[in-house]
C-alpha cells in the first residue's frame, strides 16, 4: 500500500518513483515469493545477497538489485488473482521442469537419481522452501486443500503401498502433475485424475506455497 501511494504521489508530481533497492522480509515470505514479486529467479536473489541457502528470517533486508516490485510497477488490474494465476502456473512448471528426466532411484535425493519425495524436495528448494525428506512427513506439511481447489505447486499424495501417503507429486495445473515415477523409471509429467492408477490411489493434497 505504501509503495502504491508513493507511485501515485510521484505521478501527481510528474516524476518517476525511485526503484526499490532493498526489501525487508515479512512473516509468511519465502525466497521464491520475493523473487516473483521482483521478477527475478530465486538463484539470482541468492547471488545478490550472498546466500548459501534459501532460508530467510523475518526482518532480514534483501538486496533486490534496484528492481521495481511487480505490484508497484504494474497497473492495479495486473495484480488481480486472475492475472496472477498464469504467472504462478508458469513459475511452478518451470521449477518442476528443471528436474524432469532424472532417473528414479529409491532413497535418492539427487546425483545418481531421485525418488518421489527426493524430487519434490529438489523442486521446492528452487522455490525457497525446504520440505521434509519422506512422503509421509511431507503429508504433514502445510495445510490440506480439496481436490476441487488444487493450485499449481500443491503437493498431491497417493496410497501405493498400504500407507496413507507413500507417494507424492506436484500439481502443475491443467490436470497434470510432475513426479518421480518408479514404473517409468524417471521424473515425468502426467495426468493426475485422468490416469486411473493415480485417481484410484489419491488420498489428498497439501499446500505449502503461500
Amino acid at each position: 500500500m505504501k509503495a502504491f501511494r508513493a507511485l501515485l504521489i510521484a505521478a501527481a508530481l510528474g516524476s518517476s518513483p525511485a526503484l526499490a533497492a532493498s526489501y525487508t522480509v515479512k512473516a509468511g515470505d519465502t525466497l521464491s515469493k520475493i523473487a516473483v514479486q521482483y521478477r527475478m529467479e530465486p538463484a539470482q536473489l541468492m547471488r545478490l545477497n550472498g546466500l548459501n541457502s534459501t532460508t530467510i528470517q523475518v526482518g532480514q533486508r534483501l538486496n533486490v538489485g534496484g528492481a521495481a516490485a511487480t505490484a508497484a510497477a504494474a497497473p492495479a488490474r495486473a495484480a488481480a488473482p486472475v492475472a496472477a494465476a498464469p504467472r504462478g502456473n508458469a513459475f511452478v512448471r518451470s521449477a518442476a521442469s528443471r528436474f524432469l528426466g532424472i532417473r528414479y532411484a529409491l532413497g535418492g535425493t539427487g546425483g545418481r537419481g531421485v525418488d518421489c519425495s527426493g524430487y519434490t524436495m529438489l523442486v521446492f528448494r528452487q522455490m525457497g522452501i525446504n520440505l521434509p525428506r519422506t512422503a509421509a512427513s511431507q503429508w504433514r506439511s502445510g495445510y490440506a486443500v480439496s481436490s476441487r481447489n488444487l493450485q499449481p505447486g500443491d503437493l498431491v499424495f497417493f496410497n501405493t503401498t498400504g500407507r496413507v501417503a507413500s507417494h507424492v507429486g506436484i500439481y502443475i495445473g491443467d490436470g497434470l502433475m510432475a513426479n518421480a515415477n518408479s514404473y517409468q523409471g524417471r521424473t515425468v509429467i502426467e495426468p493426475l485424475f485422468g490416469n486411473p492408477y493415480w485417481a484410484t490411489r489419491y488420498v489428498g493434497a497439501r499446500r505449502v506455497l503461500s
